[in-house]
C-alpha cells in the first residue's frame, strides 16, 4: 500500500462521513416534529459533516495552500451556524411556532414581557 491509496482511501471514509451527515441533517430538519428539534438538526451534524468533507477535499488536494482555504470556509460555517439558529428560534417563539410544553424553562418570557410593557403592547399567553 502506497502512501497514495491511504490518503485516498482516508479522503473517501470521510466523504462518506460527511455525506451522511450532511443527509441526517436534512433528514432532520424534514421529520422532526418541533423547531427547536429542527434548529439542533440543522446546526450540529452540518457543521461536523461540511467538516468531514473539507478535510476530505483538503486530503485529495494534496496542497497546503487549499487546506487554509478549506479550513477558512469551514470557520465561517462554525461561526455562522450558531447565529443564524439563534435567529430561526427567537422569530419562532415570537411567532409561536414553538411547543411550550417541551419548554423546561421559558427564560426568554420575562423579557418579552417587560419590553411589551415599556411599549404598551399586550402579550397573548396561551395556556394548553
Amino acid at each position: 500500500m502506497t502512501l497514495d491509496t491511504v490518503l485516498d482511501g482516508t479522503a473517501a471514509v470521510f466523504m462518506l462521513v460527511g455525506g451522511l451527515m450532511s443527509l441526517a441533517a436534512g433528514i432532520g430538519l424534514v421529520r422532526f416534529p418541533d423547531l427547536h428539534s429542527r434548529m439542533h438538526a440543522a446546526t450540529k451534524p452540518q457543521v461536523l459533516g461540511l467538516l468531514m468533507l473539507v478535510l476530505s477535499a483538503a486530503i485529495m488536494w494534496r496542497s497546503w495552500s487549499w487546506v487554509a482555504i478549506a479550513l477558512l470556509a469551514w470557520g465561517l460555517m462554525i461561526l455562522t451556524a450558531p447565529v443564524s439558529a439563534h435567529v430561526v428560534g427567537r422569530a419562532g417563539y415570537r411567532t409561536k411556532h414553538m411547543r411550550a410544553d417541551l419548554l423546561a424553562d421559558d427564560e426568554l418570557a420575562s423579557a418579552v414581557d417587560r419590553l411589551s410593557r415599556q411599549r404598551g403592547v399586550r402579550r397573548e399567553v396561551k395556556d394548553d
